[in-house]
This record gives C-alpha cells, structure tokens and sequence, in this order.
C-alpha cells in the first residue's frame, strides 16, 4: 500500500475531491438505490483508473485539471463499477474485494438494474455536460469489453485460442479501459489527438502487463503468492499454458487439453497442470512478454519531460508488474 500512496502524492487534494464528486453522481431519488451506491463507495479498491486519469491530465495539461477531468474520472469509474456488479452476476461470485457482491446481498435482478443505473449515470455524466469526445473514449471501451469477455468465452469452449488471440482478448477485456482512463486524462485537458492516441496507447500497454500479472498468480511461487488454479478450473487460456500448448509434443497436449476440459475439478490433476506448466518454461516466457509490455509503456513515457506526474506514472507502471495481489 506504501507504494500506491506514493503513486497518489501529487494528485492527492484531486483525488479526494474526486471521491465527493464521485458519491454525489450516483445519487438517485430511490431509497434502495442509494443505500446500494452508498456501499459501493465504502468498498472502493485502489481507485487506480482514476489515478491515471489524474496523472495523465496533470502531466500534459502543466500541472493542472478542470472540471472535465473530474466528470471524466467519475464516468470512468461508473462504468468500471457497473461492470464490476455486472461481472459478478455472471460469475455467479458472492464475494468482491473481500466483501459480500451486491448480488449476494440483494439477489441477481437487483444487481443488474443498479449495474444498468451505473451504466447510464456514466452515460448521462457525459451528454449532461456535453462531453462526447470522452463519452465516444467510454463508449468505445465498453463495446471492447463485451467482445473480449465473448471472445474469450468462444475460445474455452475449444481450448483453440492461439497467442496472438490470447493477445486480442485481453486488450480488449481488460487493456481497453485502463487505456481509455489515459487517453480521457490527455483528452479532458484539451491535449492533440497524437496525443489522446499516444496515452491510449501507453494505458492499453500497462493493461496488457497487469492481466499476465494476474495469469502468472494462477501458477503461484514464491514471488507472487500461493497457486491457486482457478483460471485452469475456470478454462480460462492463460498465456503460460498457451506457449506450453504451443510447444510440447502431441501427446502431451492431448494429456493438457483433457485434464483442462474434463478434470479441472480434480485438485490432484490441476496440481500436475501448474507443475507440467511450470516445467516446461510457461511462466518465464510469460514474466518476458510481461516486462517487454512495461519497457515498452515506460519508453513511450520517457517521450514526455520529467515531472512529478511522470514520475508517478512511471511507478505504476512497475507496480502494475511488481504488485504481489
């Protein structure tokens, strides 16, 4: 947490302001509604999208934000929690950010209404205040969402998915919306569109290093945590298996490929996948395409002049790498 606290310095009075401004857009005339948003708000994570949203205006805009950029952190966040409340309906999980999900607390059909208000609070945020630019920048990332999230779920059923889609699939899912917090960021200053196309550019390179992280969380070690094995339960094609698949003999992808699709309940077996994994180079190969991810965001912000802003961006970039949950 010491790391995200120095991440947060210089933009820490925005941030602040932004959680008030944050509450106040999604106040409704509904009891209910409010006593569910009113938990959200009191569960938040690390609030790192409208960090970067924050960074990246106050780096290309001489240290300063407008009222844009707070709209633009709010819409960014209300759909990211929409999809959040959403992801857990289907998920079917009753847990999110170690406490109850709103479904576990309010059933499936309440959850997916306060997802679809989240939605279009965001949404009305936007056109409210005339700001299309940013709303095409959202709009343009939920679509990418939805496909990556179908993409992925077509892939699992014929466990088929080659690393180049592997690739497609998290650039959309969860690449898409960190970029689109940095290219909000450098379009609510007013910045170029080389600009805005350059800092979502930088956001879809971290977001591609932060979903490896989480693939490599799976396989477990003693840098990143315990294994875990839930993507394998899950079917999910992580890179580590993928470049495995790619590279053993037949028979052994056969071996991989049943123990994925028919066994995946069986601890003992899922066991054997993570170590097979493991030992055939799947999570060094993973941790390089990784870190080639993060060099590559960190040479396109050393195209900017040194600030305190820069700086921050240039620890969440590692941090995104370095984090051990």
């Amino acid at each position: 947490m010491k790391v995200v606290a120095q991440i947060k310095e210089p933009i820490e009075y925005e941030m602040e302001l932004f959680e008030e401004k944050f509450a106040l857009s999604m106040r409704s005339k509904v009891a209910l509604l409010n006593r569910i948003t009113h938990y959200i708000v009191n569960r938040k994570g690390k609030q790192m999208r409208p960090m970067f949203v924050f960074l990246t205006a106050k780096m290309l805009g001489n240290g300063q934000v407008n009222d844009r950029t707070y709209r633009g952190a709010s819409v960014i966040e209300l759909i990211h929690t929409a999809s959040l409340v959403h992801d857990d309906v289907v998920d079917d999980s009753n847990q999110r950010r170690g406490f109850f999900s709103l479904n576990a607390l309010w059933k499936n059909k309440i959850a997916v209404l306060v997802g679809d208000f989240l939605f279009s609070k965001g949404l009305l945020l936007s056109i409210d205040n005339g700001d299309t630019d940013l709303l095409q920048i959202i709009s343009v990332a939920v679509r990418e969402i939805s496909e990556g999230e179908l993409l992925q779920i077509e892939k699992a059923r014929k466990l088929d998915i080659t690393e180049d889609i592997y690739y497609e699939i998290i650039r959309q899912k969860t690449a898409t919306l960190i970029a689109a917090c940095c290219a909000l960021g450098a379009a609510a200053v007013h910045a170029s569109k080389e600009e805005i196309k350059r800092m979502h550019k930088f956001g879809e390179l971290i977001g591609q290093a932060f979903q490896i992280k989480d693939d490599l969380f799976d396989y477990g070690s003693t840098q990143i945590g315990k294994p875990t094995g839930i993507d394998i339960k899950e079917q999910k094609m992580t890179l580590p298996l993928i470049y495995v698949l790619n590279t053993v003999s037949t028979k052994e992808k056969n071996w991989l490929i049943n123990s994925i699709k028919n066994h995946n309940t069986n601890k003992k077996r899922v066991k054997e996948v993570i170590q097979f994994v493991k030992d055939h180079g799947g999570l060094e190969y993973a941790v390089s395409k990784m870190k080639a991810f993060q060099q590559e965001a960190l040479a396109l912000l050393n195209t900017y002049p040194d600030s305190e802003y820069k700086a921050s961006l240039e620890l969440m970039v590692n941090y995104v790498i370095d984090r051990k949950k």
